[in-house]
């Protein structure tokens, strides 16, 4: 039973056995959920709500009300899984009237209706709790979705960035230059002009070797800053190629003085000289430009010109500009075509050799004759060497080119000789990178071997340029090749070095003087001084005991001056055409 306490005029129950209550309460529900309240805390609480109960159940009112409550608080303390009101329901059925002293009747009655309320208020509690949790949650899911889209975007926006610009300068790429100049042609007007211009460093690759990648990083960034800053200006667009290059976009030109203006600015804005980590650096650039109306092409081919352009430039010896040639670019185009035919051509055997005399000027007699090789080309006829040897010089073609026209020559000549011990030597012409190739000697030897040609019988004419300034294993290979009783010529003489102390250290047996130097004596008499250098050279060559002979012989007054000079041989239209073999194969099987 409770007790009353006085407090003034008031009577506050007591109930001595709420607290034993509290703390079997407390030990019934701790556990069930997570409750940031210590035990104590917990026992205070539910020693509150003991009395609170307790008082309903020893007074006349109702009090559903008041127990609804402590559902509610009981939720509200974070009691909120299913065990702790089952556990709750069970020790207030089964303990609370006995630790209050109260007995079952009238009380057991009044404590159901109260038991009721509290577990109504609980669920209600716990189901508004819940429906407020799952609001959370949901807007939760909301601004994560919306904050994890708008990272989504900034990401890609960030790779859609990274994709069309350069990490290192923070220019556009070539990916955005081609889509800026496919939007001109897009919308631009069809009478309208662009100029679009490829821009190099030109040695930036000494840099990057002796300087370091980072002082050529470095560069470039700087190179960047003063081209933007020309853009920026100018209402230009730039943008990083690759590599050293750059290009730009000019709109609405109105012809070739816009391009030169517009390339000589960029040359000025790189002129100056750039300071770099202590270093002092003079850029040069090479320009490429293409200025244009915009119909009748396409940002493709555009783009095309101006690397072209640029080729051009660096051709032509860098720090300089370069505009776009279409007749220039058609025989380009025209050149590219036949180098990439000519590894076809040469399967298919297209190249053949004629054959020009080499004749003594003193008696007429032909003592040699020069291979000289054709294209028969099957759609542009018979191409000479100048329109062909060049390109397989730089494609490195003219390795296997040149075995295989040495292997017809040597036949040929050795065909002659069976013919007649009395058939000319056979002069064949030897590029640089074939005097280069390792296999040189031993190729010659096996050539040698397998056509049955004497040694003696083979010239091999060398350019003046190739021999002036070799390196040991190339000389080494020409006193190879004079041991081996091949006879070596110097080509073109005059018009490279001239210098005939250095040919005093080479196994040289004859010197070609080039038809320059011959062309003096068109008209005797008339050019002394052309005429004085000339005999200086063959009096020079025939101390050095070579023997010379002249190339261009178009008159017979040249012939006839030439001899009187003491010249040997000679080489040219007046003296025989380059022509086909039997030419030669007829003469000596009519001596014979």
């Amino acid at each position: 039973m409770s007790t009353e306490a006085k407090t003034g005029e008031q009577c506050v129950p007591v109930w001595p056995g709420a607290r034993d209550f509290a703390r079997r309460w407390a030990a019934a529900i701790s556990g069930t959920s997570y409750v940031p309240l210590t035990r104590e805390e917990i026992e205070a609480l539910l020693h509150r709500l003991t009395v609170s109960l307790a008082d309903l159940l020893d007074g006349d009112v109702a009090g559903e009300e008041r127990a609804y409550q402590v559902g509610v608080e009981l939720v509200g303390a974070n009691f909120a899984a299913p065990e702790a009101l089952g556990r709750t329901l069970a020790i207030f059925n089964e303990q609370l009237l006995t630790c209050l002293d109260l007995p079952e009747v009238p009380h057991r009655r009044q404590l159901d209706r109260l038991v009721q309320a509290l577990a109504t208020g609980y669920a209600r509690a716990l189901r508004d709790r819940t429906l407020d949790e799952q609001e959370a949650i949901r807007r939760a899911a909301l601004v994560a979705r919306s904050r994890a889209e708008a990272r989504l975007r900034a990401s890609e926006d960030q790779r859609h960035y990274a994709s069309q610009h350069d990490p290192l300068t923070g220019l556009p790429n070539r990916a955005l230059f081609m889509e800026w100049l496919a939007g001109l042609f897009a919308t631009s007007s069809p009478t309208g002009r662009l100029a679009v211009c490829a821009v190099n460093l030109d040695r930036f690759d000494l840099v990057n070797d002796t300087l370091g990648q980072q002082t050529g990083d470095d560069l470039l960034v700087a190179a960047a800053r003063r081209l933007s800053r020309l853009a920026r200006a100018h209402g230009y667009r730039l943008a990083r190629l690759g590599g050293d290059e750059f290009g730009l976009i000019v709109e609405n030109t109105n012809g070739t003085t816009d391009a030169a203006t517009i390339a000589d600015g960029i040359l000025a804005a790189l002129n100056e000289p750039i300071q770099l980590d202590g270093h002092r650096l003079t850029v040069t650039a090479s320009v490429g430009i293409v200025e244009e109306a915009i119909a009748g092409t396409d940002p493709t081919e555009v783009a095309r010109a101006a690397r072209m352009s640029l080729h051009w430039a660096k051709l032509d010896g860098k720090g300089r500009w370069v505009l776009y040639d279409p007749h220039r670019s058609a025989r380009y185009v025209a050149r590219y075509t036949l180098s990439a035919e000519m590894p076809g051509a040469l399967s298919r055997g297209e190249f053949a050799l004629v054959y020009q005399p080499l004749v003594d000027l003193a008696d007429g007699a032909t003592r040699g004759a020069e291979a000289l090789a054709r294209w028969r080309h099957p759609v542009h006829g018979v191409i000479s060497p100048d329109g062909f040897i060049d390109l397989a010089e730089d494609t490195g073609l003219i390795v296997p080119l040149g075995l295989r026209l040495l292997e017809q020559a040597c036949a040929q000549a050795a065909d002659w000789h069976r013919l007649s011990p009395e058939a000319p030597f056979v002069s064949v012409n030897l590029a640089v990178r074939q005097l280069r190739h390792p296999g040189l000697l031993e190729e010659i030897r096996t050539v040698l071997d397998e056509t049955g040609l004497a040694a003696e019988q083979l010239q091999l004419e060398i350019t003046e340029s190739a021999v002036i300034g070799t390196d040991d294993g190339t000389i080494g290979t020409l006193h190879e090749l004079a041991d081996l009783g091949v006879r070596l010529a110097i080509d073109d003489f005059g018009t490279g070095y001239a210098n005939l102390a250095y040919l005093r250290t080479l196994p040289v047996h004859a010197l070609k003087i080039d038809g320059a130097f011959v062309r003096s004596l068109k008209q005797p008499g008339t050019d002394p001084t052309g005429e004085a250098i000339l005999s200086t050279m063959v009096s020079l060559a025939h101390t050095l005991g070579l023997s010379v002979t002249a190339e261009g012989v178009e008159t017979a007054e040249q012939a006839q001056a030439l001899a009187k000079l003491g010249c040997d041989v000679g080489q040219g239209w007046h003296l025989g055409l380059p022509g086909a073999p039997e030419r030669i194969t007829g003469l000596l099987t009519a001596e014979s």
